[in-house]
């Protein structure tokens, strides 16, 4: 039997291949993005950060004794991940929008719809699909996040990382934390929690294609 970390990776590859096939995604790697594209793709990314720790935090508060080991997980992943909001409300200034601006926009139905999926999949279906959210996002940071950095630089002849600081740290950033999330998976030996996972992951990829769709 294939270790967590290698099923949920062979059972979830047809949903990431249809995230980078997706037109849009190679569009933004190939030719970047207009300023007025990238705020709104900055100004939608905000409430994926803002909603991360928060989304962890329900889970946390779920998982049960025999499961702790996911438990500490997400206490430390939330560390890392606390206070990352304020680095995109930085980029959104360096790009000519206010903190006042950034904080009063309101996320499209795509952005809502994948944050209300994972509170609910945190409170409804099982704590540990937030795993599911974690695997997806950091495929999109570590695998996308270079080249979407570096074409949009490019398009928008940005200097140094003023702008990018965001999304280009956590093309690194999120490189190192799956080889930790890869361990946690391998930990999982309940079915349902795997299956939950699996269903996250695949809805997550889906739904974060829509979001760039919108942009």
């Amino acid at each position: 039997m294939l270790p967590f970390f290698a099923d949920l990776v062979s059972r979830t590859d047809e949903a990431r291949r249809a995230f980078e096939s997706n037109s849009k995604v190679l569009d933004i790697v190939a030719n970047g993005l207009p300023l007025e594209r990238y705020r709104k793709l900055l100004l939608e990314l905000y409430h994926v950060v803002w909603h991360f720790n928060p989304v962890c935090a329900a889970a946390a508060s779920r998982v049960g004794d025999a499961q702790k080991q996911v438990r500490y997980f997400l206490y430390d992943h939330m560390n890392e991940e606390k206070g990352h909001e304020e680095w995109v409300v930085n980029d959104l200034e360096a790009m000519g929008v206010t903190a006042e601006e950034a904080l009063a926009y309101k996320p499209t139905a795509h952005m809502l719809a994948l944050n209300g999926y994972n509170y609910w999949s945190a409170d409804r279906l099982h704590p540990c699909s937030v795993l599911g959210m974690l695997y997806a996002l950091e495929v999109i940071a570590s695998v996308y996040g270079g080249p979407m950095t570096a074409a949009i630089t490019d398009s928008l002849l940005l200097q140094g990382d003023r702008g990018i600081s965001f999304i280009s740290s956590h093309a690194t950033l999120d490189a190192e934390h799956m080889a930790d999330l890869r361990l946690i998976l391998n930990t999982l030996q309940d079915e349902a929690a795997k299956e939950a996972i699996v269903e996250s992951t695949v809805f997550n990829f889906h739904q974060f294609g829509r979001v760039l769709e919108a942009i």
